[in-house]
């Protein structure tokens, strides 16, 4: 086939050989831009070590293609040139080089479709649009998925993707006789664990200069850039997964959702940020986790757990994703208006498992899901937290996010701010499911014991202050009916006392 020169725009999570753009691409005639620019760093205040990872595995990935005949136009942050926004370089790109076509794997982020769209609408400029293959269910197939349902459950979906993939399948059957192995995976951790860690990548001199660069431009941002250990190249990311199936694997179903004090990993893969930048590639993660279960390395509870989130859950929350931009980030089904408090930057609160959550945070870029969900999602929702400033937050704080699997997360799972479209129970608990599930408590100096006054755990008044403030909107969700019963059975004195408390706190933020 004979190939006009095109400009084939490489994004910061298109860091694939065979992306699409790349497949329909020809290293001949045509030029690849890659570009670091501001505008992508400041909408947010990104984590120091976020901004890192994705300039480094953009330049590694940049030297990859050169070195396999691409013809590469890099831009980088502080070239004197720069517009510092990503339709800004493809028009000086244009401008010095002329191409036919500007070609593009389809943006993950909405935000960025929106803008490419607009600027060849203005610019008379071809663009191509291409499908991104490296998620496993399409636009088309996910709105045809939803179509006629009025609620959307993941487990339905992800049974699905078991099919359509042939994951831990016998036949038509799942392996084992269940789909889902969640029960077996609810034990909270002991404190003698051994536990590995991921694996640890050593910067290299790519990795040293963009971390100056950032320590220089960011100096201001959330995070510390301290023990940068994030891989960079796909070679890295490959040994990242292989230690996670060696070590973590086999013990990770049982303790997925435990917290213990000082241990900031526990069995968790930590691989988000090398999939969702495209240095790992989704089902390649799948198969090899799937060969360990049959290999006898790892049980079904382990490996179906975390298939899940990768075929279940990450494809869902991205189906959801685009069937409800633009206007999803926005929504505020309780109504909640309250600002973000300032620990949510600067850890300084009393609550030990929230300070712990924020210093790991803080500290990695990283926190595993039920700290997000659990521990300051449930936090903010239950103080009442503005959901658009808490979706900010957790888009900045995290290597791992991009708007497209963070948004639905917080607004949906973690907030409940889109009335329960994507969740069918605000995830609301008081401090007794923190206590059985870390040892955040022990420590602290708040008493998860106590209901009330102000030696008492904050989410336990807050638990009861938040159903009761969004009464109207929630009485009637059927998974809430055991909480309201248990709130009417109660004598007056106690619940002034309760919404007291809860006060007390809500005024201390």
């Amino acid at each position: 086939m004979h190939h006009h020169r095109s400009l084939i725009l490489i994004l910061g999570n298109h860091l694939t050989l065979n992306v699409t753009s790349l497949r329909a691409g020809n290293p001949a005639s045509d030029t690849v831009l890659m570009a670091e620019v501001t505008e992508e760093m400041e909408f947010v205040q990104h984590h120091k070590k976020k901004v890192a990872f994705s300039f480094s595995a953009m330049r590694h990935f940049g030297s990859e293609l050169a070195k396999r005949g691409w013809r590469l136009r890099y831009v980088k942050l502080d070239d004197p040139g720069n517009t510092n926004s990503l339709c800004g370089e493809v028009a000086r790109a244009l401008k010095e080089n002329p191409a036919k076509r500007v070609l593009l794997t389809e943006p993950a982020e909405y935000r960025l479709k929106a803008a490419f769209l607009d600027w060849a609408k203005n610019n008379d400029s071809e663009i191509q649009i291409l499908e991104d293959d490296r998620f496993i269910c399409s636009h088309q197939e996910f709105r045809g998925w939803a179509k006629g349902r009025n609620q959307l459950r993941m487990e339905y979906f992800y049974r699905e993707m078991r099919r359509k993939t042939g994951l831990l399948m016998e036949g038509n059957k799942p392996e084992g006789g269940r789909w889902n192995y969640d029960s077996d995976n609810r034990k909270p951790a002991k404190g003698d664990l051994h536990v590995p860690g991921p694996y640890r990548s050593m910067p290299d001199s790519t990795t040293k200069e963009v971390l100056s660069l950032v320590g220089s431009r960011l100096g201001k941002n959330f995070g510390s850039l301290e023990s940068f250990w994030f891989s960079v190249t796909r070679t890295d990311a490959m040994k990242a997964l292989d230690q996670f199936i060696d070590h973590s694997l086999p013990n990770f179903g049982d303790y997925q959702d435990a917290m213990l004090e000082g241990e900031q990993f526990l069995y968790h893969s930590v691989l988000a940020q090398y999939i969702n930048a495209g240095l790992l590639n989704p089902l390649e993660v799948c198969q090899k986790v799937e060969q360990s279960y049959y290999s006898g390395h790892a049980p079904l509870n382990a490996v179906e757990g975390y298939i899940r989130q990768i075929i279940g859950w990450r494809e869902y929350i991205r189906g959801i994703y685009w069937l409800k931009m633009p206007g999803y980030t926005e929504q505020n089904f309780l109504e909640a208006t309250r600002d973000l408090p300032d620990f949510y930057w600067t850890a300084d609160t009393d609550m030990a498992c929230i300070a712990a959550a924020i210093k790991q945070t803080r500290d990695e870029a990283y926190a595993h899901h039920i700290q997000r969900l659990m521990i300051t999602g449930n936090f903010a929702m239950l103080a009442g937290i503005n959901p658009y400033q808490v979706h900010e937050w957790y888009l900045a704080v995290y290597a791992d996010a991009y708007e497209w699997v963070e948004a639905p997360n917080v607004i949906g799972m973690s907030q409940f701010a889109d009335g329960g479209f994507l969740s069918s129970k605000p995830y609301a608990a008081s401090g007794n499911y923190i206590n059985k599930m870390s040892d955040h408590c022990r420590g602290c100096t708040y008493d998860v014991k106590q209901k009330i006054g102000p030696e008492a755990c904050p989410f336990n008044s807050l638990y009861w202050d938040f159903l009761i403030r969004n009464e109207e909107k929630l009485r009637g969700n059927h998974r809430l009916g055991r909480a309201y019963k248990m709130w009417d059975r109660m004598d007056d004195q106690k619940k002034l006392e309760y919404r007291a408390t809860a006060l007390n706190v809500l005024d201390a933020l």
